[in-house]
């Protein structure tokens, strides 16, 4: 055992000194060259300001995007859960229904394999030989021997059955509580057979018993919910059936999204999935986009992107289905175009800086309504306005201008208050219908304007506010907003032994430690030039890091690694800022070498961010750099 911790703990000691090696020899070619004059601009301070160059994308830039995207698309949209699951569920309405499977002939029976639907509550099952005598089965923890935990719906469970004394031809599910939901219902005989299909039949709930070749081998992230899923998959599919929704501690948008994806593909894995991992796909050429747009080279935003692809957390978060991903591609997308209007040149006409606030401002309504981590990234965003109106009000007083700015900001002001603030308060107030449509109300009977859609709307966001500002509790995998920058402290969230413990296959959180112990220094980096060179680029990169990491600083609830997931698309840029730097004025093949390495780790790490299985050996001496920590 020590000689495996030894083993681990070389690979971050390498990273780390790679990491190190890197960035001194970006300070070093910071350094004015031999036989330029590149040492007089280090004397002559030009003032802080946005007035930046906007490098256009170009159609050289097509096939980069479509190669990267594309290869992305097939490893991310790879066994990403079974396309075809459970679709027909029967309903228990009321405590005391009941369902009887019957057997084609007696069987002396061991186990049943259930699907477990919406609501949670409890089965009582029996058991009989002739439909008359019932034997109760219970469970020595539970008491039921079905249990449907709000923490175990949609997922396969197995409830075994006490021993018969006699083989038996009828089996009695009836609910303690209703309504409850359950879908496919597998029997299993005392040897583990699976009872064959035709010998089955439920008169009374042909639901139950009419996909059973569905029924997995085991339970695996494949064909079960895991992690948070089991809230946001359950909002989704509530929608869909026009139902209240349970969870109600995040906007509804991100849940409407989910449920998009399973009206295209089902209610199974691949179809709950589907749109977080698009969406996730997207990310990537808008990175692309966001880069080229930045620094102006090719090679700074094909590194930059593959360095987005290659992230654990990426790659882990846009595949489960939970409303990160749509919460951080909005995040991205309202920044990008927020650059976009930062670049427009002071002399061009209002107008070209109307369309760049425009499409800021719609994406930060449609992030809000999915996730309020995107408020702070709006917070970050009205920072960088009232800096830039600084900046050119500065400006004018210098040109005595000051008319011409005075009339530059009222047309901005009364362009962002209907962008910023009239756009994403409808766009939030209107995703609340599924809320309102599930309490009996409707559209064409003015629901939008009544009083009880109204009030369901102030009563979630005062529910939200006291459960975020209020939570109280414990998890093995909580953690410090101190431990994500140092990518300490992964969240396990699925693992999956074999039979004889000899392999096993997870899904963790957290970063591929070139990507963000990199950026980290990056960062330090744009700190620097801000302060130093008073680049408004480094500024930009770092207010929109610090916008989404300084909230959870002060924040006492129990928190998450996965909450700095808005944090590294910043690092990302960051990183990408260096890159830049080193490609012109350095060497090629030092940036090449960074990103082909993060790619290495992304492959070593695949396993346990994909759920693939791979040997106990392999995760215990190879991947779990930080043996105190990394549950890998």
């Amino acid at each position: 055992m020590l000689e495996s911790i030894n083993m681990t703990l070389a690979f971050p000691a390498i990273a780390g000194l790679f990491l190190l090696l890197f960035f001194a020899y970006y300070l070093t070619v910071l350094r004015p060259r031999k036989g330029t004059l590149e040492w007089i601009g280090l004397e002559e301070k030009e003032p802080l300001r946005f007035s930046l160059k906007r490098h256009p994308v170009t159609k050289g830039d097509a096939l980069p995007i479509l190669l990267i995207t594309a290869v992305y698309a097939v490893t991310a949209f790879l066994n990403l859960g079974d396309t075809k699951g459970i679709s027909s569920f029967h309903r228990f309405e009321t405590a005391g229904d009941s369902a009887t499977i019957v057997l084609a002939e007696d069987r002396q029976l061991g186990s049943v394999t259930y699907f477990t639907g919406l609501w949670a509550g409890d089965y009582k099952l029996e058991v009989s030989s002739d439909g008359k005598a019932w034997y109760v089965q219970t469970d020595a923890e539970n008491g039921f021997a079905m249990p449907q935990e709000y923490s175990n719906l949609f997922k396969w469970r197995t409830a075994f059955l006490l021993p018969q004394d006699a083989p038996v031809k009828y089996l009695r599910i009836t609910a303690q509580q209703g309504p409850l939901e359950l879908g496919e219902v597998a029997v299993y005989d005392s040897l583990g057979t699976k009872v064959s299909w035709y010998e089955l039949s439920c008169e009374d709930a042909p639901a139950l018993v009419d996909e059973q070749e569905l029924v997995p081998p085991k339970e695996s992230y494949l064909n079960s919910a895991y992690f948070d899923e089991i809230y946001h998959v359950r909002t989704a599919y509530e929608h869909l059936e026009n139902v209240y929704p349970y969870e109600i501690s995040h906007p509804p948008l991100g849940k409407l999204i989910i449920a998009l994806g399973i009206t295209l593909f089902g209610f199974n894995p691949f179809g709950w999935r589907f749109m977080g991992t698009l969406f996730g796909t997207l990310m990537l050429p808008v990175m692309y986009c966001f880069i080229k747009n930045l620094f102006g080279k090719r090679s700074a935003a094909v590194c930059g992107t593959l360095l987005l692809a290659f992230d654990f957390m990426h790659f882990t978060q846009t595949r489960i289905a939970t409303i990160d991903s749509y919460g951080v591609f909005f995040i991205l997308t309202m920044y990008w175009f927020f650059y976009r209007y930062l670049t427009v040149p002071k002399d061009a006409p209002f107008r070209k800086s109307v369309l760049p606030l425009f499409f800021s401002g719609l994406f930060f309504g449609l992030g809000a309504a999915s996730k309020w981590i995107v408020l702070y990234g709006g917070a970050g965003l009205a920072v960088l306005w009232l800096l830039n109106v600084i900046f050119r009000m500065v400006d004018a007083v210098r040109e005595n201008q000051i008319s011409k700015f005075g009339f530059w900001l009222m047309k901005t002001v009364a362009v962002c208050i209907p962008f910023f603030l009239v756009i994403p308060g409808v766009i939030y107030y209107l995703s609340y219908i599924p809320y309102g449509l599930a309490s009996g109300l409707s559209l064409r009977e003015g629901m939008l304007w009544s009083k009880h859609y109204w009030s369901i709307f102030l009563e979630n966001q005062q529910f939200m506010f006291g459960y975020h500002s209020q939570l109280v509790s414990t998890h093995p995998y909580s953690s410090f907003w101190y431990q994500w920058i140092s990518d300490a402290r992964p969240i396990l969230y699925y693992r999956s032994y074999s039979e004889d413990y000899l392999a096993k296959s997870a899904i963790s959180s957290f970063g591929n430690p070139l990507v963000w112990w990199g950026g980290l220094l990056a960062m330090l980096c744009m700190l620097h030039r801000t302060i130093a060179r008073r680049d408004g680029k480094a500024l930009f990169i770092l207010l929109g890091y610090l916008a989404q990491l300084l909230p959870w600083v002060f924040i006492s609830r129990i928190v998450f690694i996965y909450h700095y997931f808005p944090s590294t698309v910043f690092l990302i840029l960051a990183v990408s800022y260096v890159f830049s730097t080193v490609w012109e004025r350095g060497s090629k093949g030092a940036v090449i070498a960074y990103t082909a390495a993060a790619g290495g780790l992304f492959a070593a790490f695949y396993p346990s961010i994909s759920g693939a299985q791979v040997s106990v050996q392999y995760t215990e001496n190879f991947l779990r750099w930080l043996p105190n920590s990394w549950p890998l």
